[in-house]
């Protein structure tokens, strides 16, 4: 399953939602057919619009859609945070060599410069200022990186792998940071 988007609260009194869309294109979210949450219910969108910059949470990636079986703002409300998928198998397929889904990602063997397993990627998160892989099960522990071509130069998802060009003193401690996870600061 692909995360396609997420309701981020109710639109008007007649159940309407807000939708942020992680779509290329924004209302491509609704060209999938009914998207399912991470417990399997089923939603239908009906896109209605488009959320005004300026008016709360809105701009060009969150969309107004009716939800069949959603008719107040009570039910609509219920709703907020709930993300949206879509089995793989339903996303177009990927014309070149060089694009990929970020979900590909996950499971991908991530290499250093010098052809050493560094660990998989598990996790492919954006908190806001762009994307960041959460690569475990290496020698150096679990760990995170920007996914920018200059720290990670090399995606060969038909391969299995990725290559990561860290710069020195990548894994090096901050001064002061305690060497142990767990380890408390008097």
């Amino acid at each position: 399953m692909v995360l396609m988007g997420a309701i981020i609260g109710a639109h008007g009194i007649k159940g309407e939602v807000k939708v942020k869309s992680f779509a290329g294109t924004p209302a491509a979210i609704a060209t999938y057919g009914a998207l399912e949450d991470a417990k399997g219910r089923s939603f239908d969108l009906t896109l209605v619009g488009q959320a005004s910059p300026g008016k709360g949470p809105g701009g060009k990636d969150v969309l107004i859609a009716r939800i069949k079986g959603v008719g107040d703002r009570n039910a609509a409300e219920a709703l907020k945070g709930v993300e949206l998928y879509v089995a793989r198998d339903r996303l177009p397929q990927i014309a070149g060599a060089e694009e990929f889904y970020l979900a590909d990602l996950i499971g991908l063997t991530a290499f250093d410069q010098h052809g050493n397993a560094m660990g998989k990627v598990v996790a492919v998160e954006n908190y806001g200022a762009g994307d960041v892989l959460s690569i475990e099960g290496g020698s150096p522990g679990a760990f995170d990186v920007a996914f920018t071509r200059a720290l990670v130069p090399v995606v060969d998802v038909a391969g299995g792998r990725l290559e990561l060009d860290l710069p020195d003193g990548f894994f090096d401690k901050p001064e002061g940071e305690p060497e142990e996870a767990g380890a408390t600061l008097n």
